[in-house]
């Protein structure tokens, strides 16, 4: 029969772990999230729901794409815009805190390690709260893009739509004939969300920072991603090829099972604020200089 664990073990198990390796590189996905009211993009055995995403180059070159991304995050983004940190995140932010981790790098899009209080985090795919002009590079904030397509499209307004991840929703294509874009109000040009579409690369730089981040890390911690992209995928390769363990907290299958060093199939706001809470504890028993935090993300 085979031996049941707790919660707590589980914990447990996370903690040694970065006790071990208190530089570990977090890996954060879209599972991360799921308690906090944002859906996920996949299912237990990594399989994607619904219909195929947008493309980036389809975005670019097609009035009818933009529309029914635009029509779509009308009626999503606001759901995104709502949601708060849940007790995972704001463990990840205690944890760096606590001097147990060493970079938060994350392949999410809602900006929650940053409300959560993490500072090291480095968002690989963008920020779905911003907006940038294809023509002339200005950046906008969401919240007044939101501001502009409720202007120009009021029979939208308060449109009942199923939720979708990264701030989409379910609009049917009938909706679509008469949508209004918005434009940038500097040149009047074509605006686009701040984040990597699929089909689109990971800017250079940034694909650079994080790889250094890997290279400096003692071992990877992912949370709440399957892996299924190989933007996330690689950097488990990479740990693997410099001997660098692997953990993974995780509901389902992974991409990478067949390199991790743990696999815990629980949810991160379960595990993660009992791994911080005995670390906690640990650095208190050794004498370390370290601030007590409580799941609402305060600093005692």
């Amino acid at each position: 029969m085979a031996e049941a664990f707790t919660i707590h073990d589980y914990a447990a198990r996370i903690a040694a772990f970065l006790d071990r390796h208190p530089r570990a590189l977090v890996l954060t996905g879209a599972g991360l999230s799921t308690a906090s009211g944002i859906p996920d993009y996949r299912d237990r055995d990594g399989a994607r729901r619904g219909k195929p995403p947008i493309h980036g180059p389809d975005f670019r070159k097609s009035d009818a794409v933009q529309r029914r991304y635009w029509a779509r995050s009308m009626i999503g983004w606001p759901v995104l815009a709502q949601a708060r940190p849940n007790h995972g995140h704001r463990a990840i932010a205690g944890l760096e805190q606590l001097a147990r981790i060493g970079s938060v790098l994350t392949q999410n899009v809602d900006g929650l390690h940053g409300q959560a209080g993490s500072h090291g985090v480095l968002e690989l795919h963008g920020n779905i709260h911003t907006v940038m002009c294809l023509d002339c590079s200005a950046v906008f904030p969401r919240a007044f893009v939101q501001g502009q397509l409720e202007e120009f499209n009021p029979q939208m307004a308060g449109a009942d739509a199923t939720p979708l991840p990264d701030g989409d929703a379910s609009v049917e294509p009938a909706a679509l004939a008469d949508f209004r874009l918005p434009y940038c109000t500097c040149c009047g040009g074509t605006l686009m969300p701040n984040v990597v579409f699929f089909g689109d690369n990971v800017p250079p730089a940034r694909a650079a920072i994080a790889l250094a981040q890997m290279e400096r890390a003692d071992a990877l911690l992912v949370v709440g991603s399957s892996l299924m992209v190989y933007s996330g995928f690689r950097f488990c390769r990479m740990a693997h090829a410099a001997g660098k363990p692997i953990a993974a907290i995780n509901l389902g299958r992974t991409r990478a099972d067949d390199l991790l060093d743990i696999k815990i199939e629980e949810t991160a706001e379960r595990v993660l604020p009992l791994a911080l809470e005995l670390l906690t504890k640990g650095s208190e028993h050794t004498g370390r200089d370290t601030p007590s935090i409580p799941l609402d993300g305060g600093i005692l």
